[in-house]
């Protein structure tokens, strides 16, 4: 039978803890050299050496030179696509647990506070807001199905979200989508995007180049931060 080429080996290629967290590290689109990644992984630097070779024959990491110093970086934003998929699955195959189980700590700071998730925000701002949201009683849920209320419908649209086109389209209008690096649910679906979109056009959150990670203006936080606040 055929199968996706390569599939495997890229699966082989992650299983590896140090290897993992060497990639991990490099999840907010930085560049870093081999001593630094062997530290963060608990590597000597010798078998952290090998490590990132086989990353860099495998296509997951990409190597630059920078004078006598080689620095590794993520080779596209496809590796940060498939590993964000990889923890969200994780995520999601774990047993349901009464406690809250806590954030992950080592997820970059870039990518732990704002970060696009498809094509909806993510991190620490897009928890608070769901959360928010949900103590306001914009959102509310019935037998699993999440809904938004007459509130939320019109601090939405104080906001500047048109609900009529986020009703038009032809998918999922909203959801609660686990948030990998803090635990909890964020906003998904149409609305989610909305969301997402409404931050970029107001100028509170930028894209960067090489990662998911977005930059955030100091306005924009403290604007984020007021959406369905008490």
């Amino acid at each position: 039978m055929e199968y996706a080429p390569g599939f495997s080996s890229i699966a082989a290629l992650l299983a590896d803890a140090g290897r993992a967290s060497m990639v991990w590290a490099l999840m907010d689109g930085s560049a870093r050299p081999a001593g630094e990644l062997a530290l963060l992984a608990g590597l000597s630097p010798s078998s952290a050496s090998a490590h990132l070779a086989k990353l860099v024959e495998g296509g997951l990491l990409a190597q630059q030179r920078h004078g006598r110093n080689r620095y590794y970086r993520l080779a596209g934003p496809e590796v940060g696509q498939l590993v964000e998929a990889l923890a969200s699955a994780a995520l999601a195959a774990q047993p349901r647990q009464a406690r809250a189980i806590p954030a992950s700590r080592g997820t970059p700071q870039p990518m732990r506070e704002a970060r696009t998730c498809y094509d909806h925000l993510a991190g620490e701002l897009a928890v608070g807001v769901f959360a928010r949201m949900c103590a306001a009683n914009w959102l509310s849920e019935e037998g699993g199905a999440l809904t938004l209320t007459a509130s939320g419908e019109q601090g939405l649209q104080a906001l500047g979200i048109d609900l009529q086109l986020v009703g038009r389209q032809r998918r999922q209008r909203l959801c609660a989508c686990p948030d990998w690096s803090e635990r909890r649910p964020h906003l998904g679906g149409a609305l989610g995007a909305a969301l997402l979109n409404l931050c970029e056009g107001e100028g509170w959150l930028r894209r960067s180049k090489d990662s998911r990670a977005l930059q955030v203006s100091p306005q924009g936080r403290r604007a984020i931060m007021a959406i369905a606040a008490p």
